[in-house]
């Protein structure tokens, strides 16, 4: 069942003897003042449905607890360390000194519960709502997107790994093939199978010989007419997937060996299955998760927040980020963001986007590129820097092959022995019409004054070890990231002023 908090204060009230030792502004001293309004008991009471069992910690304790750990980047067990031992946080929680506080395990629980529940994002709506109510974000129409790169909690696996790391699981999970299926004694012990990886060779012996023992296992689930639990299912079906990702038929009819390429979204842990490889940029690479992110410039404010695997590419999230926004919000995000498709999702929306076109890229390098062709008004013609004009096909092509074989600008213009083709995008014009834009001044001046911002909101979600996540799986590094995400706000707000009046939730700015 759900516990509460008793209002009356016991003797050793950590907040009646030591709340002048907590630092004035800090989120332990707000907390202290305000975590029954912020975090009141109904929010959380279709966690605890039933009104039998031992009482839970009360839901302002914990949800206390995990903003603060959230905001310094602690262990479960780390930051019940910091409520047994660390005054600020029992003054913020209401306890008194000599409370021994709660077991690592209750945060594990209350997060499943979150998980599992139709509001699993409470506590950064709770904050979302302060923010809306004290109005701190009033007149201020504008929203900058971005996304970061969260390092996973696992480490990346080689393909002989996983490859034998999933059998291993598979059997212990269905033991039914462990037992009738037979699989190579050298490929379920401890460590790597013996192999000498200097050999070729020998690495394509081992590897047909995991992809044989993979296979055999996976064929024969239907084989032997096994009924399968859907965990059961899904590790099958990552054995089958892992098995098959990396690797190539052999140079002889039935072996295998590692592939010469990277497979498009590549599982890269058999731990944590939706961890990918992540490109930020062409020099930043990792593994794990984006976090993606929309804030208020001016003052930082995380107005939503979303993760998704590394290789999602950053647009993808743009109209989700800005579902709570109304029309003729203006929109600040760089070239991630800048394709045809989210411009004209975001302005079929209603918002007014301020986005930095993606580079032109010329086949030949200081080239010319298609903004250097003149289109005709009804776009059904283009003139090439040589004044030649040709037809654009009903298939947007237009090729100027056989006037390029003696025009003196080709080798400004192509390196194709056939000539220069134009292939046009299907959203071409609101590309074009975004480059001439964005040269403006009006542009310039409002992309640099107020996008670089977003860059500060991204720093303080990083800060501290919390680029390093701490968890496995999607669902439960979202929830992490909004509760993250609510802490920093809390902090900012705090700073700006928040305060409460008896009545509502105001800014008290000086």
């Amino acid at each position: 069942m759900q516990g509460s908090s008793k209002p009356d204060r016991t003797l050793l009230d950590a907040a009646a003897f030591c709340s002048h030792l907590v630092e004035p502004g800090s989120v332990q001293a707000f907390l202290a003042e305000h975590r029954s309004r912020l975090f009141p008991d109904e929010m959380f009471a279709d966690l605890f449905p039933s009104g039998r069992g031992r009482p839970s910690v009360p839901a302002e304790v914990v949800a206390t607890v995990m903003v603060l750990q959230s905001l310094y980047s602690l262990s479960d067990r780390d930051a019940c360390r910091r409520l047994r031992t660390d005054i600020s946080w029992k003054v913020a929680c209401g306890l008194p000194l000599d409370d021994e506080g709660f077991h690592p395990t209750v945060l594990v629980l209350w997060r499943n519960k979150l998980r599992a529940s139709d509001r699993p994002e409470r506590i950064f709506e709770a904050v979302r709502e302060v923010v809306a109510e004290c109005g701190v974000l009033s007149r201020k129409n504008a929203r900058a997107l971005d996304s970061t790169v969260l390092d996973d909690a696992v480490a990346r696996q080689d393909t002989i790994t996983l490859i034998q790391s999933q059998i291993r699981r598979v059997r212990r999970l269905v033991p039914a093939l462990g037992e009738k299926v037979h699989v190579r004694e050298h490929n379920l012990g401890p460590g790597r199978p013996p192999c000498d990886f200097d050999d070729r060779a020998d690495v394509d012996r081992v590897v047909s010989e995991l992809v044989e023992d993979a296979n055999e296992l996976v064929f024969s689930v239907e084989w032997l007419g096994l009924t399968l639990t859907e965990a059961e299912e899904e590790a099958v079906a990552l054995l089958a997937l892992v098995a098959g990702q990396d690797v190539e038929p052999g140079e002889r009819p039935g072996t295998w060996k590692i592939a010469e390429r990277t497979a498009p979204d590549r599982v890269i842990s058999t731990v944590d299955p939706e961890s990918r490889h992540a490109h930020k940029t062409q020099h930043s690479y990792r593994d794990g998760y984006k976090a993606h992110v929309a804030a208020e410039p001016e003052t930082g404010i995380i107005t939503a927040t979303d993760l998704s695997a590394g290789n999602v590419s950053d647009g993808e999230h743009a109209i989700s980020l800005l579902e709570e926004e109304p029309e003729g919000t203006v929109v600040f995000a760089d070239s991630a963001y800048g394709s045809g498709e989210v411009r004209s999702d975001l302005e079929a929306a209603g918002f007014h986007t301020v986005i930095k076109p993606a580079p032109l890229r010329a086949a030949v390098e200081g080239g010319y590129t298609i903004d250097d062709f003149t289109i005709s008004e009804d776009e059904t013609t283009i003139t090439c820097p040589a004044g030649v004009t040709v037809t654009i096909t009903p298939k947007g092509r237009a090729r100027f092959a056989k006037h390029c074989q003696s025009c003196p600008l080709r080798r400004r213009c192509t390196r194709s022995k056939a000539g220069r083709t134009i292939v046009f995008h299907e959203l071409h014009d609101v590309l074009r019409e975004a480059r001439r834009h964005a040269m403006t001044d009006g542009f310039q001046d409002a992309y640099r004054t107020t996008r670089p911002m977003i860059e500060r909101t991204i720093a303080w979600l990083v800060f501290g070890g919390s680029r390093r996540l701490r968890y496995r799986g999607s669902e439960k590094n979202r929830i992490w990231l909004t509760v993250r995400a609510a802490a920093i706000n809390l902090k900012r707000l705090v700073n700006l002023g928040l305060t409460h009046d008896g009545t509502s939730w105001v800014m008290n700015t000086p």
